[in-house]
């Protein structure tokens, strides 16, 4: 075949009646599987081979393409707010979604943000779900299911290297235990290490270095047809930095004009120049086991798990400059780095009962409960040129580097919730689904920091505060299919997730410092959403198209503040609207070719808060919108060899990041490109992500912080089946 006429061929493009169907998904948004097509709820789906081509590694990857959703990484690594709807996340915050792994619920959001390997589905719920998935599913839910054991012996090896000196190693083996094939196992480990992306000016080094190193191992008994007991077991080790952010000056050489400076979201051009490269360590480690047992009426499930995170992070601090140029320097004569740990356990318990699947009516009814044990620490300390030093439960005191401000806070917390969902089949196109949940979290909070090191006079080592939240979260949803490829539904929701803590003092610091609506406790928030929806399957199963409009009311959602006077971070609590809406179009016009467009819109408003000059404003995080497309074309080569190409387009609109709108993140767009080839056993792939090198800020903070996104990452990776 000549080249011309291999071209000719490439890019063809057939008539839709010569294609292939779009490929049947199964989701479990309602914890029962359901075709998505006729599932009432707005949900993003990730089959494997979705994930596989579109190189999703790390949950920023499949975030980057649901529409009005987002995530904004910043600080550390435990720190990663995903925000849905303009429901947002802040630091030391309940998270603004329920991820479940395998069935079971993360109850620390600190561990969200892991590499993604060996990965079977993602599916990402939007609108309150806190019916079935309880307090903190406010915004939605990310369901993540791992590669189910095999029955045959069977292994996935992957190799890549990139540029920051990258290189990632992942395999997988899985296959039966015994004969009979009722145990089986599946295990993966994962390694990523590279030298980092941004540079340090001052350090003439890179500032975000990393090394991970994680695994999961997977047993699975069925040892009849009424039992199946899944047990898992994971674990996670970063080691990385955190801390690196920029202060714009307008003067480098007067420490005291950044306090003149305007705040500006969309300055690159201050180069990172901490002297102070520390470190940020995080431990990740989680156990469960679910069984399910088929009564002949129904399945009982249990669901019992055992989480524990620790993250230790030690850098530079304000206002993240070189010692002789740092306005404490010049304020105090002295410098301070900082160090902030964090530890967290908990214990939790799902039961729960599920019908055997009726003609007409279906229904579930469960209870859950959680322990949780927390302890927080955060201090500046002087910073003698002689680098930073971590502290975890006890200030220092002597030597060097001795901590100038110290809190510490221990939390013991229980929450316990019943909930109940049922499906009636009115007639063979109209269905109601009711669902209503019932959460109480009781939190008890001892104030761990020695009393010199206390800012409120009033509080005293040992005190107890105490607090719970409670919330009923109901949730009706009518469908209706005037065909059998399309689903029209609409309802109404609501979203739960409990107040806590600020560390102890923090109220009046935040008084003297003229910051309104800053306490020592921030409530609960509580939304409520109406929503209407529309999806369907066309032109003979090659094109998927939904439609959902819908319009949240929160109270008490959270805002973020920064006390620079003891190294804090704290949270406050606002009301809010938003109103939006989201259109998702994916085809496959060819054989080789599919096509995916997706677009949100959400308009938020500031409708109450301590200080109401704010009221009318944009809520905090919110982008106003969200544009992905994306073209992946797949196509044979030669007998058993094809190859890929695909390109992915985002942009994320104007985004505004506190109460006071003082300055907004202009319209990012971004793009990701793929190019591969492939057979049944092994695949050549070589991307990239930000391909045009786009620069701008993941995050802007109140005081005038800002840190640097990732400018352009490559790379090529080999993967082998066997």
């Amino acid at each position: 075949m000549s080249a011309a006429a291999l071209v000719a061929e490439w890019v063809a493009f057939p008539t839709w009646a010569q294609t292939q169907n779009l490929d049947e998904v199964v989701v479990t948004a309602r914890k029962r599987d359901e075709s998505y097509r006729d599932v009432p709820v707005t949900v993003s789906v990730f089959t494997a081979q979705t994930i596989e081509s579109a190189g999703i590694q790390r949950p920023a990857d499949f975030i980057a393409l649901v529409p009005n959703m987002t995530l904004v990484e910043t600080q550390n690594a435990g720190n990663a707010f995903v925000v849905v709807r303009g429901i947002s996340q802040a630091r030391n915050s309940e998270p603004s979604v329920a991820v479940l792994v395998d069935g079971v619920l993360e109850t620390n959001p600190a561990e969200f943000n892991q590499e993604l390997f060996d990965i079977a589905q993602i599916e990402v719920l939007k609108g309150p779900q806190g019916a079935l998935y309880g307090r903190n599913a406010i915004g939605g839910a990310i369901i993540i299911r791992t590669k189910e054991p095999a029955d045959e012996f069977e292994g996935n090896v992957r190799l890549g290297v990139g540029n920051g000196a990258a290189k990632r190693a992942q395999v997988a083996v899985s296959g039966p235990i015994d004969t009979a094939k009722s145990l089986k196992y599946r295990a993966s480990l994962n390694f990523y290490d590279t030298h980092g992306y941004l540079q340090n000016t001052y350090l003439n080094q890179k500032a975000d270095p990393a090394r991970d190193y994680s695994g999961r191992l997977r047993l699975l008994w069925k040892p009849n047809d009424a039992l199946t007991a899944d047990l898992r077991l994971a674990a996670d080790r970063l080691e990385t930095r955190g801390f690196y952010f920029v202060i714009p000056r307008d003067d480098e050489n007067n420490p005291f004009s950044s306090f003149s400076t305007p705040p500006n979201a969309n300055n690159v051009s201050t180069p990172i120049t901490v002297n102070n490269p520390g470190e940020d360590n995080r431990d990740v480690f989680n156990t469960s086991l679910k069984l399910d047992l088929d009564t002949g009426y129904g399945t009982v499930t249990s669901i019992s798990a055992y989480d524990k995170t620790k993250e230790i992070i030690t850098g530079d601090a304000y206002d993240f400059r070189p010692r002789a140029v740092s306005v404490f320097q010049a304020l105090l004569g002295t410098d301070l780095n900082q160090s902030q740990f964090l530890d967290v356990k908990s214990a939790s318990e799902e039961l729960r009962f599920t019908s055997e699947r009726g003609e007409r009516l279906n229904w579930l009814a469960g209870a859950y409960f959680v322990h949780t044990e927390r302890f927080i620490s955060t201090g500046n300390m002087v910073d003698t040129g002689a680098g930073v030093f971590p502290v975890y439960h006890t200030p220092r005191l002597t030597g060097t580097n001795p901590n100038a401000t110290f809190l510490s806070d221990s939390q013991n917390n229980n929450a316990w919730a019943v909930f109940g969902d049922a499906t009636f089949e009115l007639t063979p196109q109209i269905e109601f689904d009711a669902a209503i949940r019932y959460d109480e979290d009781a939190r008890k909070n001892t104030t761990d920091t020695p009393s010199a090191f206390l800012p409120d006079p009033a509080a005293f080592t040992g005190e107890l505060r105490k607090h719970t939240w409670s919330q009923t979260q109901p949730k009706a949803t009518l469908r209706y299919k005037p065909f059998d490829n399309v689903t029209v539904y609409g309802g109404w929701s609501r979203g739960f997730r409990s107040g806590g803590f600020n560390q102890t003092g923090v109220g009046t610091v935040a008084a003297a410092s003229g910051i309104a609506g800053v306490n020592d406790l921030f409530n609960a928030e509580v939304a409520d959403t109406y929503e209407v929806g529309a999806k369907g399957q066309f032109l003979e199963r090659r094109l998927n198209a939904g439609l959902s409009v819908y319009h949240t009311k929160s109270r008490n959602g959270y805002f973020f503040v920064f006390l620079a006077a003891n190294s804090t971070q704290n949270l406050g609590n606002l009301n809010a609207t938003y109103k939006g809406v989201e259109f998702e179009l994916t085809a496959k016009p060819t054989e080789h070719l599919d096509l995916y467009a997706n677009f949100g819109y959400t308009d938020s408003k500031i409708t109450a808060m301590a200080d109401p000059t704010v009221i009318g404003n944009q809520a905090p995080l919110v982008s106003r919108t969200t544009f992905n497309a994306g073209v992946q074309y797949h196509q044979p080569v030669h007998a058993g060899l094809d190859a890929l190409v695909r390109v992915d387009f985002q942009q994320i609109g104007r985004t505004w990041w506190e109460p006071y709108n003082t300055t907004s993140r202009d319209p990012v767009s971004l793009v990701d490109a793929r190019l591969g080839l492939e057979t049944d056993r092994w695949s050549l792939t070589a991307w990239s992500k930000n391909l045009t090198n786009k620069k701008y800020n993941a995050e802007f903070s109140p005081g005038g912080f800002l840190f640097k996104a990732l400018p352009r990452r490559y790379g090529l990776d080999l993967n082998y089946r066997f």
